[in-house]
């Protein structure tokens, strides 16, 4: 048997029963196995009980999406099977408890292969060799799962320990070998079922097995948080908000690197206490989802109109209001564009995979500081929650730049400040929009700060003529950061220039969608590019309307209703997209909706289409 090269895996359970351990174990060893995984987390918004599940896609290829189907579907209680078992492949398995499932009232295909595991009993065996209760050691079904699961697929044991070798360490090493020894008593057990040996998704051997160390198994929060930690943030505020919350625990979880992270007691507090931080030239951020970045607007104002850099990543979610908390959604784009009190100078940029998360975290604080100006970044809940094994990121180009900062004068004299000497003008008007900034306390450089319209030593006007020139001057920020930000960073136009379609997206559909070109062409002999757009403020309006004049047909994909870029493009470009896929369930686009979708979109000229895929 030749083996697979793309296998499908699942795992469920109630919330807070491990189900993201066992992922997490299973993702480690596959890596450590060779394979490339990419991994799709789904959980309801209570802290225990409900239903959550994992999926985890394995290639011999970098992968860079789920898709729908399940080809192994692991399960220690019944509910998991009852609500997925429908989405096994035919030829695929299930393994379960009998104690808990019974296959005979599960909806899936009669081919699907039953392997059934007495969880209960291996673990017992556990407790009678270790003298340990029964009760501490009910966690271990997450391991057994893996093992059984690896063991299906074929996958050499030395895998799962390489895998918790690298999950235990320090105090916990201990607990390496117990979980090793379950883990082969459950790896033993299905090799005893009949059908193990000509199991029809086994996974062929890897093609190009990685160098140790050559492989990053991460999730989108932990890239945006090292991305920070690259750029030298120092101060992260947040108020406890899903999914915002995992990049702040991430942070928390690394002292070492010297940020001071603050869980304030709402996002008001938040936004202001990173904005103050900002003003004193600390590179400062704070996180938050989409009902918090409504309450920062006006704080955010502020921040505009006095022009101090600061980083605001908004992880967009399901909503309006609570909506959705911990399902996707990109339903955030207009309003970090133009949410807020008047015209305020924002740029606005959203990363589309891990490397992109790392290098716009760091990108950010660099605009912040250059532009003077605060920077919005829009990650979605699929990125934030998504693992996959990555090529480490690559930083040695990453420079921090400080932008225009103003030192002290060198002819500084005490008492030079009652002479009126020591004013400074921070607002001064400039061709490029930005004035050289002293940092607050800066010798010889005193000026004021408001949230009014001010002069340029910062004292409050309402002249017409100094508004208007203060007004310009903020705004033309956005037409040199538009000059000098690289086309690279700005948008990206994927496969051939010329195609029979086209697809323009944004956010974490970049993975999908590339992924889901590669069936379209192979399989249904169709032509695609994809217009990944990554620059929402300034929006790179000529280069977008360039290749959108040269397109045959064109399609834009977006998690929201409304199709937000589409009406961005149309606002900065005047051109009218007349296709749209849009998804508005809280769950993300898979592969396998790409390709239908697109083919629809080509097929039959459908102007809009709903995907409504998963649980």
């Amino acid at each position: 048997m030749s083996g697979k090269t793309d296998i499908s895996w699942m795992i469920g359970g109630p919330q807070g029963s491990g189900v993201d351990s066992s992922a997490t174990l299973f993702s480690r060893a596959m890596t450590a196995a060779g394979y490339w995984i990419f991994g799709k987390r789904e959980y309801h918004s209570n802290i225990k009980g409900k239903h959550s599940y994992f999926q985890v896609r394995v290639k011999n290829e970098p992968v860079l999406s789920n898709v729908d189907p399940v080809h192994l579907l692991a399960t220690f209680e019944s509910t998991t099977a009852e609500i997925h078992a429908h989405e096994i492949v035919d030829g695929g398995a299930l393994i379960y408890d009998p104690k808990v499932t019974k296959p005979e009232e599960l909806e899936m295909s009669k081919s699907v292969v039953l392997f059934p595991l007495n969880y209960d009993e291996l673990i017992q065996q556990m407790a009678d060799e270790t003298g340990q209760h029964v009760t501490k050691l009910a966690i271990m079904k997450n391991v057994i799962s893996v093992a059984a699961s690896l063991a299906l697929l074929g996958v050499d044991l030395s895998a799962i320990e390489d895998a918790l070798k690298g999950l235990f360490t320090g105090r916990r090493a201990k607990l390496v070998q117990s979980n090793v020894q379950v883990a082969k008593k459950a790896y033993d057990a299905i090799m005893q079922v009949a059908g193990w040996d000509t199991f029809a998704f086994k996974m062929a051997a890897p093609t190009n097995p990685p160098a140790k160390g050559s492989r990053l198994v991460i999730n989108g929060a932990a890239s945006c948080g090292l991305g920070k930690l690259k750029a030298g943030c120092r101060f992260q505020t947040y108020y406890s908000i899903t999914p915002a919350v995992d990049e702040c625990i991430f942070l928390e979880e690394h002292p070492e690197f010297g940020t001071v992270v603050f869980q304030a007691e709402d996002e008001l507090a938040a936004v202001n206490m990173a904005i103050s931080a900002g003003t004193t030239g600390i590179r400062a951020s704070t996180s938050t989802s989409g009902p918090g970045f409504c309450l920062m607007a006006e704080g955010l104002g502020w921040a505009g109109i006095s022009e101090v850099p600061v980083v605001v990543f908004d992880y967009q979610r399901g909503g309006p209001s609570t909506g959705l908390p911990t399902r996707n959604e990109q339903g955030d784009l207009l309003f970090a564009i133009f949410g807020g009190h008047s015209d305020v100078p924002k740029i606005v940029i959203s990363p589309g995979d891990m490397h992109e998360a790392f290098e716009d975290s760091f990108n950010a604080f660099n605009f912040a500081d250059r532009y003077q100006t605060l920077v919005v970044v829009l990650p979605e809940k699929q990125l934030a929650n998504s693992t996959q094994s990555i090529v480490p990121f690559d930083d040695k180009a990453l420079k921090i730049d400080r932008g225009q900062i103003v030192e002290a004068d060198k002819d500084y004299r005490e008492g030079d400040v009652e002479r009126g000497i020591q004013k400074y003008p921070r607002y001064q008007v400039t061709e490029s929009g930005v004035s050289p900034r002293p940092l607050p306390g800066t010798p010889g450089k005193i000026f004021w700060m408001t949230g009014d319209e001010h002069t340029e030593f910062g004292h409050i006007t309402e002249k017409p003529e100094i508004r208007m020139a203060q007004h310009e001057k903020r705004m033309r920020k956005l037409d040199l950061a538009a000059k000098e930000i690289p086309l690279d960073l700005q948008y990206k136009l994927y496969g051939p220039e010329n195609a029979d379609l086209t697809i323009v997206s944004w956010g974490a559909n970049k993975g999908p969608i590339l992924d889901g070109m590669k069936v379209l062409s192979s399989e249904h002999k169709l032509t695609v590019n994809f217009l990944h757009i990554r620059l929402m403020c300034p929006f790179p309006a000529d280069g977008v309307a360039k290749i959108l004049k040269n397109a045959k047909r064109v399609l834009t994909m977006e998690s929201n209703f409304s199709g937000q870029l589409a009406q961005l493009i149309t606002m900065r470009t005047g051109i009218q997209i007349p296709h749209q896929v849009v998804k508005y369930t809280g769950r993300p686009i898979s592969e396998t909706e790409v390709v239908a979708a697109s083919l629809k979109v080509h097929q039959e000229k459908t102007e809009r289409v709903v995907l409504t895929y998963g649980h």
